[in-house]
């Protein structure tokens, strides 16, 4: 009876952290809804549906927010590709570049927002830091709050001197899960205006996967 005790004792504890990495996500998420600037979205909205083409980028997991993104918009029916695919093809003055970092200053997103700008297409760009290199050479802003990587060193010695325990959403979690919610919010935004419905981008989902 005491073994089964301590068994459950260890499962309810070795759980907390769970439960509690949960509860900060989407207690960040719920601040960030409030937080989001309802000019930048409609900004955003309005250069997705008037772009001739989408080329989304981002590394790490926001790449995979990017990826899921492109997904979504190629389901609506728009013409989305992923820089670095094999099958991307080349970017015109008449497309849009969507790149995702958190810091905004991550080096292969920054050289191909440059590039993007030597050719003459938009760039809108989804970071924490506005003020970043990459904020600097975008069209458009969309500012998601999240602790990312340049966050990381400052809070943790924040954390020392305040006698706090580590974060339990390590590196760019935060950043990367609020931009996943909110670019699922973004396809919501982009079926009202364009008049989709599920039924429309079940049609377009691949059947080979």
């Amino acid at each position: 009876m005491i073994l089964l005790s301590v068994l459950f004792s260890d499962f309810s504890y070795n759980n907390m952290p769970v439960k509690t990495a949960m509860s900060d996500i989407a207690n960040h998420v719920k601040k960030i809804i409030d937080d989001l600037n309802n000019v930048e979205i409609e900004n955003m909205l309005d250069r997705i549906h008037r772009a001739k083409r989408i080329f989304l980028m981002g590394t790490g997991r926001s790449g995979m927010a990017a990826k899921a993104f492109a997904m979504r918009l190629a389901q609506m029916g728009l013409n989305a590709y992923v820089v670095g695919e094999t099958v991307t093809p080349a970017i015109t003055k008449n497309d849009l570049f969507i790149a995702i970092s958190g810091s905004g200053e991550t080096d292969s997103v920054v050289n191909a927002a440059k590039i993007v700008k030597k050719i003459g297409a938009k760039v809108l760009v989804v970071t924490s830091y506005p003020e970043s290199t990459l904020g600097r050479l975008a069209d458009n802003i969309v500012k998601v709050r999240g602790r990312t990587k340049i966050d990381i060193e400052r809070d943790h010695l924040k954390s020392q001197l305040e006698g706090k325990h580590m974060s339990l959403t390590p590196l760019g979690t935060l950043f990367e899960d609020t931009v996943m919610i909110f670019l699922d919010g973004i396809t919501a935004g982009l079926m009202y205006k364009l008049g989709k419905d599920e039924i429309y981008m079940k049609n377009r989902h691949a059947t080979l996967e």
